[in-house]
């Protein structure tokens, strides 16, 4: 019996749906399956590239509708975000990589034997592994899968547990225009992700997500020198300058910080103010804060408790 995973709708506290948790013979046949397309896609042109890319931008912008009702569902978002914002980014990107697709170039590496030339050849790296996180899972999964394919390269893609529905459905409309096996998302938990790290067939992982998850991958990668791609957690510090207009800094500090539910690898995670403006700088932020987010109480503006990671 296969197991399942509730979806729940953040707004509501309420399951809607589940998500099957793919195992270890669904893994095999995913990963054999796109070892099977790469001996394909890798021949194919970088205009045949270009040309499946496009129409899967197309594709995605005529369903945008229908990939906003399901991000929001899972994902809490705003619709009216999810539509000017984010879907508009996601076909951007796969048709930036449509064009990227035939500016690959190889390079004359100089003469090393008597008549011969030597040269620099771009090759695909094979049948890659990604692991997308929930904060923005459609961006995320469009962010891996482009690029890849563009190269040449076949992907097995697995989307956060949380929110998979807009990656089956982008895998599912990427199906009209790719070889079979070509891009194929696998839904599941972190045992899901473990088996596509560390099986045989898969030649690059790709993982955005904490710094221990980049661990864990980059240990099981080294046991057969996989290659990793690994985009991590990390600080995003923000200086605050004798000159600056308090203000308009407090705004952007808090827009920076908060953007997206704070769900954001560059949220703004600490504040570096000059000591000559520290007391005037937290008041400000108090206050701006408490303009956008009313309701809420940061007791007296001007107290640094509120506060306690803006160093001066």
């Amino acid at each position: 019996m296969t197991r399942t995973l509730d979806l729940t709708d953040p707004a509501t506290g309420e399951v809607f749906g589940t998500s099957s948790v793919a195992s270890q013979s669904d893994v095999d046949a995913a990963l054999e399956s796109a070892a099977q397309a790469f001996a394909v896609w890798r021949r194919s042109t970088p205009a045949q590239r270009q040309l499946a890319l496009l129409k899967i931008a197309d594709a995605v912008e005529a369903r945008a509708a229908e990939f906003a009702g399901l991000e929001v569902r899972e994902t809490g978002k705003i619709r009216s975000v999810v539509l000017e914002e984010e879907i508009p980014e996601c076909v951007s990107a796969l048709r930036f990589f449509a064009g990227a697709a035939r500016q690959l170039e190889g390079t004359a590496a100089g003469e090393y034997a008597p008549g011969h030339t030597s040269v620099i050849r771009r090759e695909p790296v094979g049948v890659c592994a990604q692991i997308a996180p929930w904060n923005y899972p459609l961006m995320m999964a469009v962010w891996k899968i482009a690029p890849a394919l563009a190269a040449g390269n076949t992907v097995v893609l697995k989307p956060a547990e949380t929110t998979p529905s807009t990656a089956v459905l982008l895998a599912r409309v990427a199906a009209e225009f790719l070889p079979a096996g070509a891009f194929t998302v696998l839904t599941g938990d972190r045992d899901t992700g473990r088996a596509l790290v560390r099986h045989p067939v898969t030649d690059l992982v790709s993982i955005t997500g904490s710094t221990r998850a980049g661990i864990d991958v980059a240990t099981v990668a080294a046991a057969d020198l996989k290659r990793t791609h690994l985009e991590l957690g990390g600080n995003a510090p923000l200086l605050v300058f004798p000159d600056a207009d308090l203000a308009a800094t407090a705004e952007g500090i808090v827009g920076a910080a908060f953007y997206n539910a704070g769900q954001d690898c560059t949220a703004g995670s600490r504040v570096l103010v000059h000591a000559s403006i520290h007391d005037d700088f937290v008041a400000s932020l108090a206050k701006t804060a408490a303009a956008q987010t009313p309701g809420v109480d940061y007791g007296p503006l001007n107290s640094a408790a509120q506060f306690s990671r803006v160093q001066a």
